[in-house]
Parts: C-alpha cells; structure tokens; sequence
C-alpha cells in the first residue's frame, strides 16, 4: 500500500512546488494486472516507478526472554526532478530511511530517521537483488538472507532475517489495488515467518536476540485517490508458521473505502479476499501527550468468517517522521487472539489520524 506522501517526502528535502508540478510531465513506470513478479530480480529497486519501498517488522527476544520490536523501513522515491540535468547534484533519486525499537520497560519507541538523494556514496540502491542503504544505515541481501544494520544515538542493531519459504504475492498474483479504480494499484509482496539472529545496543548495552520478522517489498508510481485520509494495516507470522496480511483504506466520511487480505497457511496456497470480506473495529483508543492524536489500541478484525483481535505491546509506539517523510504515524508490535487465545505477532501501522494524507 502507498505508505507515504511521495510529495511530503519532496518536500522534506527541499524541493520547491513548482519542481514537483515539473514531475508531473515525466513518464513513471505503470503497474498493470498480469505482470508476473520474477526473483531474485523483483527483490531489487524499480527506479522507473515513483515510490517504492522496503519494510521489516518484528519481534525479538531480549536473553531474559522479555520481549521488544523493532521496525526498519527503506524508502526509494523518484523525484521527477533533474531528469535531464547531466549534474551529479540533481535530486533524480531520494533514499528515505525509518528505524525504531518498541521497548516496554521505556514505555515509548526509540526512533531515527535520515534521507539523502542517490549519488556521492552518501544513498544508493540495487537492482539485482535488495540492497538500498543511506549513510551507514543498509537493508541487504546476501547470500539469500537479509541484513538489517542501523546505527542511531540511542539505539542500534545489526539482524540476520532468514526465510522460511518463497514469497506471499498479495493480491492477484502481486498486483493489489488500494481503491475501486485499478489505476491505484500497486507491485506488492510480503515475507512472512523470517528467522531472526543478531544483536541490539540499548542504553550502551549490547545484547544478543531473536526472534521473527516480517518483510513488505512494494512499488508503484500512483499517488493514493484523493479522498482517502489514511490506512490501517498488519503484517501477522502465525504461531503456526501461517502468515496473515490485512489492511483497509479510510476515508474522510467512509471508514472503509477499500480493504483487502491474503492468508497463508503453513506448506499451503495464498488465499486473497476481498474489500467486503475484511472489516476493522476499533474497540479503544489511546491520545498521545506529544500530539494529542488519538489512535485505536485495540481492534475486532474479520476475515472472512475468522474473527480476530489485536492487542498492542504498548500504547505508545507513534512515530513522528515530519524530517523525512513528513508524516506523524503510529506503527507497533502487537498480539492477534482468536477466541481470547494468542494465535501471532506481527506488527499494525496506523496513519491519518492526525492530518489526513495531503497529495499536493
């Protein structure tokens, strides 16, 4: 799904308006139903598109068995700015960058964020396979795994995520619309149930985890329709080694515009659903004393004839984004119940619930 504002993102950088309004003359790469994803190459950056993304999500366990999250998101946007200019400094590129840690003995998400254009050995990506970095922050794969490395000022890790199996396509064959006009629609895969190994520095000290992850790898060059003001989502590794994927599209007046699922169960096929079978409910809120933004920290969700619930693994896990993609969001580990018993982790992203999504 179009996670972020491509043009909150531009305009974070510093380009100006009416070097975005130039962008709307360039010819950005379509995704269209029948385009059948092919690996490894898939895994790797589509620089004709606008936007693209790489974002992992997981648990880990501390050695004492305590629980934290982490999040690590890539982001690839082309600008549609200095196509034609031969300089090194034209911003043709931007790499985007979020890391956080969800820690419930802190009470709060440790976060940082950077954003650099492509060029000079400062930003870059690959195409062959995953391999998008900036600074000394990178997101790889290498030898059929993926290599998480971020170094922040109060926080760092270095993970090991390791699959267990191919890729989960969303939607048809991994082109999943966002709306009822096909046009917003976007290349879409997840790699649930990865193993996790490595180790995380909190407070100055360093200590090994594990744990489980879940990987989105997304790309597409439309902007969300105008009438949407934001998304909930979740990425789920069932305890069973299944995988569930789930989000809605908000509206201003409409609290579903769109929605869409695909389950795996464990060694069997995908299964996709549909926007009339899938539905959130929000069950509690919680108003966060930065921004007084108040987010649902707990949810009934059906899928199809499955009723589930979500806990969170704490409140506060809202992430203020306004120095690189210009958004204020909430993303956070949290639990998924079927019948009052605990069936997954994963992790639930919550936008729009401040400012609605602003397109230009």
């Amino acid at each position: 799904m179009q996670r972020r504002d491509f043009l909150l993102a531009l305009a974070s950088l510093g380009l100006c308006r009416s070097q975005v309004g130039a962008a709307e003359s360039v010819r950005f790469g379509r995704v269209l139903p029948g385009r059948k994803l092919v690996f490894p190459a898939d895994h790797g950056a589509h620089p004709d598109f606008r936007t693209e993304w790489w974002y992992a999500t997981g648990w880990l366990d501390l050695p004492d068995g305590s629980p934290i999250g982490f999040q690590t998101t890539f982001f690839r946007v082309r600008t549609g700015v200095g196509e034609d200019n031969p300089s090194a400094f034209a911003p043709r590129q931007l790499i985007l960058a979020h890391a956080a840690i969800a820690d419930p003995t802190l009470g709060r998400l440790r976060h940082a964020e950077r954003a650099a254009r492509v060029g000079f050995s400062r930003a870059g990506y690959a195409t062959d396979q995953t391999g998008v970095w900036v600074g000394d922050w990178r997101f790889e794969q290498h030898q059929g795994n993926y290599l998480a490395q971020v170094r922040a000022e109060d926080f760092s890790y270095s993970l090991r995520l390791i699959p267990s199996g191919p890729p989960m396509l969303n939607g048809r064959a991994g082109f999943s619309t966002k709306a009822p006009d096909p046009q917003h629609a976007s290349y879409y895969y997840s790699q649930p149930q990865l193993k996790v190994e490595g180790s995380v520095t909190l407070a100055g000290l360093t200590r090994a985890v594990t744990g489980k992850a879940w990987l989105d790898h997304e790309w597409s060059s439309e902007l969300l329709p105008q009438e949407a003001q934001g998304w909930d989502w979740i990425g789920i590794n069932l305890h069973d080694g299944g995988a569930l994927m789930a989000f809605r599209m908000r509206g201003e007046k409409s609290p579903a515009l769109w929605s869409a699922a695909s389950y795996r169960p464990v060694n069997g096929a995908t299964q996709t659903f549909p926007h009339d079978a899938v539905e959130f409910q929000p069950l509690r809120h919680w108003r966060s004393p930065r921004t007084a933004i108040n987010y649902p920290v707990a949810w009934r969700l059906r899928v199809g004839t499955r009723h589930f619930e979500l806990q969170v693994l704490m409140p506060d896990q809202e992430l203020d984004s306004r120095r690189s993609t210009g958004a204020i969001y909430w993303e956070g580990a949290v639990r998924l119940l079927e019948n009052e018993h605990e069936i997954g982790h994963g992790y639930l992203e919550m936008t729009g619930y401040g400012e609605k999504i602003r397109l230009g």
